[in-house]
């Protein structure tokens, strides 16, 4: 597609192909789940060597974050869609004796798809699987910096979907820019804050609903009742997979004074035992993901720039390549909050540790910021977790651990405000991507709405006093 109306043509053929389709049944949908988790399953080495050449992950990695998410999340809802797309009743109340009411799940039509690059396979063809479930057409924009996965998707849904369905539009923000002004009925977007908003007033002129997936500055506490040890090499995981470019990665950890010392002890120990790194992560280390380009690697290390011209101390550091877009983990203390790595979504591997003594402190810091997409507590105080929990806002929580609810297939996932708009993942992306449409019956004859009928008499006031104090 090369310009404007290609793609309303584009459009245009998607939209009666909507029409057509809704009415579909159930088992024509999970044909096409079943066909799009057979490509995935039989083209595994050519995923991973094309997000390998993209990101530089391990293998393992890209079997883990991509491929398994990808086919856990379609065996899902294959197993699922039947009873999802049933219609739901509804208990009737007294007052509407005589009526019944169901929820019927339709699909809401044209759905646009934007993908990023930090998980280009998963996060483009899991809201895919979803839109499918739902009964809709889409068109999917993949991000244009993972340019091998792009390509590969692309591929992918020209192998196994007719264009009316299924079609993949590629380019820069011009391409992206020509999509918005479509008048789609839903638009999934997962990216960046600031990206969001451009998204959020694109899709407010056609009036069409969004779900945006975006990020944030997601806390990490650890208390001095937490397992230390524990909580150091999970946090490890959840922060430097992928080389920290995750959405839900810990950004900064508000840890106890008191155990600050052993804490850092412990989280050095995990950086060396998970990324067999006795004397630091160097740059053939081959269990180690890079910088997706030259442009963030330079964002990166004008962010550690400034947090040590602030007064920061590196604890854990290492040599950067901004030639291979190698970043090792830095490990920061004495981090001001002004710094740029306080005020802004690190997505890399820099990790702030700053000391708390009182829970007011915790709970001042991450109130001052926007809310984040995840909040990740580290204790064995039930009270402490709770009290969090109800005096914080996120898009999610994780209690013990971080990261690992994104795969849960019952965890309605999303943000909150600033990290997002809009729940996913199992049965909350089908409804993402599905009108929840109500449908009253009433029966024949007497109704318990004719009394309130004009004209209005003293019994039309009766029954209604009458009303308001029993109903």
């Amino acid at each position: 597609m090369t310009n404007q109306i290609e793609l309303s043509e584009l459009f245009t053929l998607q939209k009666s192909k909507s029409l057509a389709i809704r009415n579909e049944p159930v088992k024509d949908r999970i044909s096409k789940l079943v066909r799009l988790r057979k490509w995935v399953l039989s083209n595994r080495e050519r995923i991973i060597d094309a997000v390998q050449q993209d990101l530089g992950k391990p293998p393992i990695e890209i079997e883990s974050n991509e491929i398994f998410t990808t086919v856990s999340a379609i065996n899902h809802i294959i197993k699922n869609v039947d009873r999802w797309t049933k219609p739901k009743k509804i208990d009737t109340p007294v007052e509407f004796l005589g009526t019944s009411l169901d929820i019927w799940y339709e699909p809401k039509g044209v759905c646009l798809i934007i993908s990023p690059w930090n998980f280009p396979l998963q996060l483009c063809l899991r809201p895919l699987a979803y839109c499918i479930a739902a009964g809709n057409t889409a068109i999917l924009k993949p991000s244009e910096v993972s340019t091998k996965t792009s390509e590969l998707i692309a591929e992918l849904v020209e192998e196994i979907f007719v264009s009316e369905e299924v079609c993949v539009v590629t380019g820069g923000l011009e391409k992206s820019t020509e999509l918005l002004k479509l008048p789609f009925d839903h638009i999934y977007f997962t990216g960046s804050g600031p990206v969001g908003k451009i998204v959020m007033k694109a899709a407010a002129e056609n009036l069409a609903s969004v779900t945006l997936e975006l990020g944030g500055k997601s806390p990490t506490i650890v208390d001095e009742t937490a397992n230390l040890k524990d909580a150091a090499k999970r946090i490890v995981f959840g922060k430097f997979i992928n080389n920290s470019q995750t959405c839900l990665a810990p950004d900064y950890i508000l840890v106890k004074k008191e155990v600050e010392e052993k804490f850092l002890d412990f989280l050095k120990a995990s950086i060396s035992k998970l990324f067999d790194a006795p004397n630091g992560i160097k740059e053939d280390n081959p269990h180690y993901a890079r910088i997706i380009n030259s442009k963030h690697h330079d964002r990166l290390t004008s962010l550690l720039v400034d947090a040590k011209n602030r007064g920061a101390k590196e604890v854990i550091s290492g040599n950067s390549n901004a030639t291979t877009n190698f970043f090792p983990p830095h490990v920061l203390t004495n981090v001001s909050r002004e710094s740029q790595v306080m005020t802004e979504e690190i997505f890399g591997p820099i990790l702030p540790v700053i000391t708390y003594e009182k829970e007011e402190e915790v709970l001042d810091l991450i109130n001052a910021l926007p809310k984040p997409l995840a909040l990740y507590i580290f204790s064995t105080r039930r009270s402490f977790q709770n009290r969090i929990l109800k005096e914080t806002s996120s898009g999610t929580s994780c209690i013990n651990d971080c990261v690992i609810h994104f795969a849960h297939p019952e965890m309605p996932f999303g943000g909150v405000n600033a990290s997002g708009i809009g729940k996913s993942h199992g049965y909350y992306g089908f409804l993402a991507f599905s009108n929840e449409k109500p449908v009253l019956r009433q029966k024949s004859g007497l109704t318990t709405a004719y009394p309130f009928y004009p004209p209005y008499t003293k019994w039309t006031k009766r029954i209604s006093n009458w009303a308001l104090k029993w109903i």
